[in-house]
């Protein structure tokens, strides 16, 4: 059965007001157009939840769609601080942002055990850290084991919508990804309803000929939205560059609330869809993106006549 939709319908369909809602994709394959379009129609009251929330967070809520954020750490990547997240957090300017902060690792181990349907997940890796005495959610205990061997626990994180990036997808979900892979499998299997978005849908021959590239079942994928260049300004291994440009100009945009809006006005609510913006930007703009070749060999898996 084809699960591939719009991103409209897939948002539409799949996002609802109040929801926790997760865009994971570490470094690379963060879908801004799905932020973007969550922007676009105006949902509200949204948790947010993001191992290492960026720009398309800031963007997110500057836009004003969420109420809570469940993070580790962030900022704008090589550049410097979110603005809009800390005029949220700092100055409640325009309105307050709930907060609730973990470590990397910690994120992980949430998704882990919202994925393994367990009440809490063990973790070292607070030992020494202030960060338990700013989250009462981390919660020392003792080994059942050994009462002597102390470790902390994090509880499931189990998000309504998790919406992960994909090199290519067939159209029943079956997603690959190559490249670093965050913690976008966890994540799919933690959630209740997961949109998949891709740079391409492939046939499944394609998926097929390459099993262990997939990363994300389509048992688990409730819509598979194709969207070339969804990550933008982020990138996609093997199909475009990091816009580091885009970083850095982000800085300035979001400095001042005034200039915030006039981004959005121009790039998210005058447009009706990622494909108008990607037109925007213009052919020359995707060109200079475009990586060399760095072809992978290949494997036999071998097969029974």
């Amino acid at each position: 059965m084809s699960k591939v939709a719009t991103m409209q319908d897939a948002v539409r369909d799949l996002v609802r007001d109040g929801d926790t809602v997760a865009i994971e994709g570490f470094t690379h394959l963060i879908c801004f157009a799905a932020g973007h379009e969550i922007i676009r129609q105006r949902r509200r009251d949204l948790t947010l939840a993001r191992m290492t929330p960026d720009v398309i967070y800031d963007q997110m809520i500057g836009a004003g769609v969420a109420s809570k954020l469940i993070f580790s750490w962030m900022g704008n990547p090589g550049v410097g601080n979110l603005h809009a997240v800390r005029r949220r957090i700092e100055k409640a300017d325009p309105a307050p942002l709930e907060i609730e902060e973990y470590s990397h690792f910690g994120m992980v181990c949430r998704y882990m055990a919202g994925a393994s349907n367990l009440p809490f997940f063990p973790i070292r890796s607070y030992y020494e850290s202030d960060i338990p005495s700013v989250n009462p959610k981390i919660v020392p205990m003792s080994s059942p084991y050994d009462e002597d061997d102390q470790v902390f626990v994090v509880p499931p994180l189990n998000p309504d919508v998790a919406i992960v990036h994909a090199q290519r997808a067939d159209a029943g979900g079956d997603a690959q990804i190559w490249g670093l892979l965050g913690c976008q499998k966890e994540v799919a299997f933690a959630a209740r309803r997961v949109i998949v978005v891709v740079e391409e849908v492939v046939e499944e021959s394609v998926i097929r000929r390459d099993p262990n590239r997939t990363v994300i079942p389509g048992a688990v994928v409730d819509a598979v939205v194709e969207e070339p260049f969804a990550c933008h300004p982020s990138f996609a291994q093997g199909y475009y560059d990091r816009d580091n440009r885009f970083y850095l100009e982000w800085d300035r945009i979001a400095k001042e609330p005034e200039t915030l809006e006039a981004w959005l006005d121009e790039w998210v609510y005058g447009l009706s869809n990622h494909a108008e913006y990607v037109q925007k930007f213009g052919d020359a703009h995707w060109d200079g993106l475009r990586p060399e070749p760095a072809l992978s060999g290949e494997v036999d898996y071998g097969r029974y006549a």
